[in-house]
């Protein structure tokens, strides 16, 4: 282990927490419109969870990992659940949000989206921090990324830690496609999806179901 990694093994933070605020400013207009369901795919150990359920008067969490999905019911609150299943039996039209934070590369890309899409109401949001596989055209923002990381983890965690923090212990995976790869499934499956390429690894996508008056007028 090289310097830079014993740093930031020593003040480790989740890349994930940088984009809580992108998911809620997205879950508050979704409530605003009166939204009153999110589901957050893959939730792992339950951090957004909690900041969810202060939006949403019903809240479900997805985890297929059983103890990942234990340590998201310490959560547990009036209006919150946790399914230890994987997603994709949804019922049709059941969120207003769904939020797919680093999950999303945990499943099959295409038969996710159409099943996401298949279950989120007219008016409702697919909100998506992901992962892709790096290439060379993403070297530069990597090695930015590699610079700020250490930064943060000392900002955030200025105490040296023994180990990662409990909220970081849920299963990963690596990426198998790329970012441009991700993006052309995406906008074939979620036409007028609008991604972004952003630092510490991970891509922000967001799409809107149209409206019941929306699709009658478009026909």
């Amino acid at each position: 282990m090289n310097a830079l990694d014993r740093l930031n093994a020593a003040h480790p933070w989740s890349h994930n927490d940088a984009f809580a605020h992108f998911v809620l400013r997205h879950a508050r207009e979704v409530r605003g419109r009166g939204g009153d369901t999110a589901v957050d795919v893959g939730c792992g150990t339950g951090t957004l969870l909690k900041a969810l359920s202060a939006v949403f008067p019903t809240v479900i969490g997805i985890e297929p990992d059983a103890d990942a999905a234990a340590a998201a019911r310490r959560h547990i609150s009036p209006g919150l659940r946790i399914e230890n299943r994987v997603f994709g039996s949804e019922p049709s039209e059941a969120y207003d949000l769904i939020a797919f934070v680093a999950s999303l590369h945990h499943m099959p890309l295409q038969v996710a989206l159409h099943h996401a899409r298949a279950s989120l109401r007219p008016g409702g949001r697919i909100v998506i921090v992901g992962v892709a596989r790096e290439t060379p055209r993403d070297l530069l923002r990597s090695a930015a990324s590699t610079v700020l990381n250490p930064l943060v983890g000392l900002i955030r965690h200025p105490t040296r830690a023994a180990g990662p923090p409990p909220h970081m212990r849920a299963p990963t995976a690596r990426a198998h496609q790329s970012f441009e790869e991700i993006r052309a499934i995406a906008t074939a499956v979620l036409p007028g999806i609008r991604m972004r390429h952003r630092l510490f690894w991970r891509y922000t996508a967001v799409w809107e179901a149209p409206r019941s008056d929306q699709a009658s007028s478009a026909r």
